[in-house]
């Protein structure tokens, strides 16, 4: 997603990796929420995303996924670790590599493209897109009363024209 959008990874970015790390540390505590980065971030989450697909829409598989990755502090892309996680949730191997699971990946990656998502985490509701987890309040109000996204001046922010723009190269 990244790649298409022509975006950089805020972890490429050393202040923002630094402070995006602490505040989400931060946060996280805040709020009760267990977080320990991998061992090395960013890392690649292609079998992650695949094991996701694989199990479904399952609350108790995105947690186990989720957990591994976020609470242990352990290498996320360990082969030992992932093995683990494979035999935990029940998924094989082949399963994880089949046609099935790698096209249903990038079939919800060219939707998500498509519904304007740009980053991670998104949630999106009537066609109305909250971005990042600090959106969450948005996202409430939202959802007590749509006119918070739907009114005058969002429409006006919406249809602002671009007035710079930096050069790419």
């Amino acid at each position: 997603m990244l790649n298409h959008r022509g975006q950089k990874w805020p972890a490429e970015l050393p202040t923002k990796r630094r402070y995006s790390y602490r505040w989400s540390y931060w946060w996280a505590g805040s709020l009760g929420i267990p977080l320990r980065y991998p061992a090395a971030h960013p890392f690649n989450p292609l079998h992650h995303l695949r094991l996701a697909v694989a199990c479904g829409p399952r609350p108790d598989a995105v947690r186990t996924i989720f957990d591994s990755i976020w609470t242990t502090g352990a290498d996320a892309s360990d082969p030992a670790q992932f093995a683990s996680l494979l035999k935990d949730l029940g998924v094989s191997k082949e399963k994880l590599e089949s046609a099935e699971v790698k096209n249903a990946l990038r079939k919800n990656t060219e939707d998500a493209i498509q519904r304007g998502v740009f980053g991670v985490p998104t949630i999106e509701v009537d066609g109305e897109l909250f971005w990042g987890a600090d959106s969450l309040e948005f996202l409430k109000a939202f959802l007590k009363d749509s006119s918070v996204v739907k009114n005058r001046e969002m429409q006006r922010l919406d249809n602002l024209p671009v007035a710079a723009a930096r050069r790419n190269g």
